[in-house]
């Protein structure tokens, strides 16, 4: 009796399935990882036991009205325009840069002038803001 031989058939694997789940699941972990980004606020209050003309002489205090027009050092801008007050902040800094900007604003402020104030600031450089703020009352 004859019998045909089998043919041998190659083993192997095929890697392109193995490869996709592995990108799959590559690219699930690279999405759904949060990454933390810590931010802190620093807020530099000028002290109380300073005298207070030298406390105001030293300050550039730009005041925020409830309706985001802007005024630095009592002197009132024309108009809430960040070119407007960048030109102002220069005018009035000079070129120091490392005196305390003081941000006085009004509780019903739109935050987006506040904003504008601490933007226009950094990008002239000043790193020493300061926001007033008052104690709840009791």
């Amino acid at each position: 009796m004859k019998f045909e031989r089998r043919r041998q058939e190659e083993v192997s694997v095929n890697l392109t399935p193995l490869i996709d789940v592995v990108f799959l699941l590559l690219i699930f972990f690279m999405v759904s990882t949060t990454f933390t980004r810590e931010t802190h606020l620093e807020v530099d209050l000028p002290e109380a036991s300073a005298e207070p003309g030298e406390a105001s002489r030293d300050l550039l205090e730009v005041l925020v009205n409830a309706q985001g027009q802007y005024s630095i050092n009592g002197k009132p801008l024309v108009n809430s325009e960040p070119d407007t007050l960048r030109k102002a902040l220069q005018q009035e800094a000079g070129s120091d840069r490392d005196q305390p900007l003081l941000i006085t604003a009004d509780g019903a402020t739109p935050h987006q002038s506040v904003v504008t104030v601490m933007d226009v600031a950094g990008q002239l450089g000043f790193v020493h803001l300061s926001i007033t703020t008052q104690e709840p009352a009791d």
